[in-house]
């Protein structure tokens, strides 16, 4: 069986973006260019430490190799919906992170869930200059979405994500559960609704 490989060398613009009422979102990473449109499906967890992961991958980049990282963007950039139509291509299992030292950009690598993959691993790695050897890419024969972003669209990626993840139920303030409409039964008041 053949693999498609999805890949952005820079995107016209991907983001994370979410369908549905809070209690019900599914979470997308979307990325368009060149005339294409790639949504694939993932967990809210994995958006979260997505942002965390590429935060301290840019932290550790301009530590190591002296990139200069623009500031956290004042104003809110991007906050358009996802575009449409939202086709899920597949639902991530794996995602890779990278900084490309030569181009100074990151590199996002989602890999479809694998058919006995049962848990959301999140691999991170910064590649010095070192050649890669094909033969060890996991799982080779998945889809995989690949993008290539600046420092600065990473910085606006991250922010983004952050805000979408926020933007659902309010936790509540003694369990840390998510509070629905008709509220929830705490485990911190013996099972009585809140």
């Amino acid at each position: 069986m053949t693999h498609q490989v999805h890949a952005f060398e820079p995107p016209e613009r991907f983001v994370a973006g979410t369908v549905g009422a809070p209690g019900e979102r599914t979470f997308f990473l979307q990325a368009r260019g060149g005339g294409r449109l790639v949504s694939v499906a993932l967990e809210k967890v994995q958006v979260s430490l997505l942002a965390e992961k590429l935060e301290e991958l840019l932290t550790e980049a301009q530590r190591r190799f002296g990139v200069d990282l623009p500031e956290a963007p004042a104003v809110v950039g991007d906050n358009d919906p996802l575009d449409t139509p939202v086709d899920e291509e597949f639902r991530v299992g794996t995602l890779g992170l990278a900084f490309d030292v030569d181009s100074a950009t990151v590199v996002i690598e989602a890999i479809a869930a694998g058919e006995a993959e049962a848990e959301v691993e999140l691999g991170d790695e910064v590649d010095d200059d070192e050649d890669e050897d094909e033969d060890d890419e996991p799982d080779e024969d998945l889809d995989r979405l690949r993008v290539r972003l600046t420092p600065q669209a990473t910085r606006q990626f991250i922010e983004r994500a952050r805000r979408v993840v926020n933007a659902g139920r309010p936790p509540c303030p003694l369990c840390g559960q998510p509070l629905d409409p008709a509220g929830h039964l705490c485990p911190r008041h013996n099972g009585y609704h809140r």
